[in-house]
């Protein structure tokens, strides 16, 4: 049995008496959507940032290739191929593309003690990025502001990509999108999990989650509810499971069917 890129296990963190995730297991594998569902307060945003290092954990194991891992920040989770595209995407919208692709990695040459950026390699390697992933560019001097919701996520995803993600933790990027825009962010993680990257998906839109996760992890108040494969549960499971679809039923037998 192959080893996963990253695993959570029995995952628990505290805020002082506020217990914010109380035992989660979880992990992704090479070349793997496994999606991560859970309604608003379930616990999603916590779980993502002690995965990504903003948080240490309070008690639980995190594994990266099988050895056990513990990050001290962000930039150590990075540096381990952890990338985290959050939904504010932190780009600057007055700035072109090329500029927000690279932004504090930028390609310099150099002449003496003078140095430059480069950017005729910089506006080749981004024009060539987003083109693997399906958006064309009128140009790379294009002001980030004028792309579309889904288009900029695409931008984030492509420079996570280029620096060397293995894994790819995707925080609710269809959540504000359009139809079309979201259809085109879906076809981007269809097209990293295929290069072999593992995909964290975090979402509460079902439909969004079954059109490309190989597996499915519900949390719900900071705890796991299962994981599935694809072909395991059906969509109303999963609903029913991110909504305590079984405390509703409870709720409405005793109110004699009333909800």
């Amino acid at each position: 049995m192959s080893t996963p890129l990253i695993e959570m296990d029995n995952i628990e963190k505290h805020f002082g008496p506020v217990i914010a995730l109380g035992g989660v297991s979880f992990n992704v594998m090479e070349g793997e959507c496994h999606c991560l569902l859970g309604d608003n307060g379930a616990g999603k945003s916590t779980f993502i940032k002690t995965m990504s290092g903003v948080h240490k954990p309070t008690k639980g194991v995190m594994r990266v290739s099988g050895q056990e891992t513990m990050f001290d920040s962000p930039r150590d989770a990075m540096e381990a191929g952890i990338a985290t595209v959050y939904q504010d995407l932190a780009m600057i919208p007055l700035m072109s593309v090329t500029r927000n692709f690279w932004m504090g990695r930028e390609p310099r040459k150099s002449l003496g003690p003078f140095k430059w950026i480069d950017f005729k390699h910089a506006n080749k390697v981004t024009m060539d990025e987003m083109s693997s992933m399906g958006i064309n560019l009128r140009e790379p001097e294009q002001a980030v502001g004028t792309l579309s919701g889904g288009e900029r996520q695409t931008v984030a995803i492509a420079r996570a990509v280029y620096f060397g993600a293995k894994v790819l933790i995707l925080d609710e990027p269809t959540s504000a999108l359009g139809v079309r825009q979201t259809s085109n962010v879906l076809a981007t993680i269809d097209r990293v999990r295929k290069a072999g990257i593992g995909v964290i998906f975090i979402t509460h839109n079902v439909r969004h989650a079954m059109a490309v996760g190989d597996r499915f992890t519900v949390l719900n108040r900071g705890q796991t509810h299962g994981t599935a494969k694809r072909g395991e549960i059906k969509p109303e499971e999963l609903q029913d499971l991110m909504a305590g679809g079984q405390e509703l039923a409870e709720l409405e037998g005793s109110l004699g069917g009333t909800i």
